[in-house]
């Protein structure tokens, strides 16, 4: 399995985006009494009835009874009061969280355990536990905890495949909004492939944007289909004013499940690195204009420079700053990989071996 990467994209985040986990439908039925009494006897059901049933899509409220035993409250005291000018000792701050095994291994974001205090975790039936992170990926925002909590409380969340998500889906949020645990907001999928900047600066691509309400809190919890199965990650929101104004953002279920078992193993996940920053707006009639190539960087060493526009990666047409990022992000540190590229209107091509992300 490959490992996810961020290409460097010197473009800003829109202004406002901030991190949101620092702080704290069914049918009516009715029927008519019968005139005579019928006998039916019914068969039993076949393998594809079953499968087709439990792959209908919920009400919202069946979303949340499937799932929110899954779901848990995350909180950090900081114990420590290096880790930031405002925080002093005993400041507490919080997020949200899912289960990942019954081994207990939690899923968050980093930015929400980052100040790496003492962990309490807070589980469905209100029962808390201490935590203590295992591994975390400031690339791609993502941690895990490990939960001293009986087996018999741990309710793993399944994860779905983003790659299937449309835009248009219906989606449901669940997390500590403010610290309200077991808080439940519905939306849809507003977009898909959108880019949020990761603690590092580098991007998070293929992120989904949803209108579900999300709020400080929320980041870390599970953004679910409607089949109860997690898509995403809440992490960021856009708002002008701090809160929620219906444009959220979440890691895709796709780079969960390429970074958590690795995290989980006990391993430092590496990205690859192409060591340029792109120009946002797009080339003509394609291509993806480098608006910076890093000085000593893989893609500097093989010849590329400022103002060039890659056309290709591979097979691959590259259309969108996103196409680069994406290719980028199925690939890993070492590989080599041909650029097609445009300078001065003469097109020519080279290989550039892939470098590993500074941290």
């Amino acid at each position: 399995m490959t490992r996810p990467s961020r290409t460097a994209l010197l473009a800003a985040a829109a202004v406002g985006i901030a991190a949101a986990g620092l702080g704290a439908g069914a049918g009516l039925y009715s029927a008519l009494a019968p005139a005579t009494t019928t006998v039916v006897e019914r068969a039993a059901p076949s393998d594809a009835t079953e499968a087709a049933a439990s792959s209908a899509p919920l009400t919202v409220g069946g979303v949340y009874d499937r799932a929110h035993r899954g779901v848990v409250d995350v909180a950090v005291t900081v114990d420590e009061d290096e880790y930031s000018p405002f925080s002093r000792r005993g400041r507490s701050t919080g997020g949200s969280g899912f289960v990942f095994d019954d081994e207990g291994h939690v899923i968050t974001n980093q930015h929400v355990v980052e100040n790496r205090g003492t962990i309490e975790v807070t589980l469905w039936n209100g029962n808390s536990y201490p935590g203590r992170v295992i591994g975390m990926d400031r690339s791609t925002d993502l941690a895990v905890i490990k939960v001293s909590a009986p087996a018999s409380e741990l309710h793993p969340l399944e994860l779905a495949d983003s790659d299937d998500v449309r835009v248009g889906d219906a989606v449901v949020a669940i997390g500590s909004p403010f610290g309200l645990t077991g808080s439940i907001t519905s939306g849809i999928v507003s977009a898909l492939d959108r880019q949020m900047e990761s603690p590092t600066n580098f991007t998070i691509g293929g992120s989904i944007q949803t209108d579900a309400a999300i709020n400080h809190g929320n980041s870390g919890g599970p953004l679910l289909d409607m089949q109860a199965r997690v898509i995403g990650v809440n992490t960021q929101i856009q708002s002008e004013g701090g809160g929620n104004d219906g444009v959220g953002f979440a890691v895709s279920s796709r780079t969960v499940i390429d970074v958590v078992p690795q995290l989980v193993a006990g391993k430092t996940v590496q990205h690859a690195y192409l060591g340029v920053g792109l120009d946002p707006r797009p080339a003509s009639p394609v291509g993806v204009r480098l608006e910076q190539v890093v000085p000593g960087g893989p893609a500097d060493r093989a010849g590329l420079q400022d103002g060039d526009v890659i056309t290709k990666l591979d097979e691959q047409e590259l259309r969108t700053t996103n196409d680069l990022s994406s290719f980028i992000d199925e690939h890993e540190p070492g590989d080599e990989v041909t650029a097609t590229y445009v300078r001065d209107g003469d097109t020519d091509t080279l290989k550039v071996t892939l470098g590993t992300r500074p941290s």
